[in-house]
């Protein structure tokens, strides 16, 4: 990405774009909630919201970082999706994750958002394939990764828990 182009992903119903410190209430309402938050090791404190949204805003001079999910229809920010960078068994990734607001999830928003952010993996970062990691209890997000083409490709053990790798190939998105 460009010096002062803004990362910003569009869906039908969804603009991803890239967050700011004024976000935190809303992402509060998503990382802070114990339930949305299960398949983490705790909900996030308001610090560590506003720390995690700073780990984001660092990264979109790459063209990377996790977007706020924002519905077209109300403008009301309901969670979060985009390619981050991860290391994994030593190789470095680009993985697809999602969060959406318990209120919101569903209405195939989390699918809708991580299939454009696949995309743009491999259009505008150039990836020949991109990752999922989600616990293997996560249910709803296997799916979401499933209905976007990836395939379970193992279960690895990352950052203290076992974690499914979801992949799909450029070729196999097309």
């Amino acid at each position: 990405m460009g010096e002062g182009i803004a990362l910003q992903i569009e869906t039908t119903r969804l603009r991803l774009r890239e967050m700011t410190l004024e976000d935190a209430p809303a992402m509060g309402a998503i990382w802070g909630d114990a339930e949305t938050m299960r398949w983490y090791p705790r909900a996030l404190t308001r610090e560590e919201i506003e720390e995690w949204i700073g780990r984001q805003m660092s990264r979109y001079p790459s063209g990377t970082g996790l977007l706020g999910m924002v519905l077209k229809e109300t403008a009301e920010l309901i969670g979060d999706c985009g390619p981050t960078w991860q290391e994994v068994d030593g190789v470095a990734e680009v993985e697809i994750g999602y969060h959406v607001h318990r209120a919101h999830q569903g209405r195939g928003y989390a699918t809708e958002a991580a299939r454009q952010a696949r995309d743009y993996g491999f259009t505008e970062l150039g990836r020949e394939s991109v990752i999922s990691l989600i616990r293997p209890e996560n249910g709803p997000s296997r799916r979401v990764a499933e209905k976007n083409g990836m395939m379970l490709e193992r279960v690895i053990f990352w950052r203290g828990y076992d974690h499914c790798v979801y992949r799909v190939q450029r070729e196999a998105a097309a």
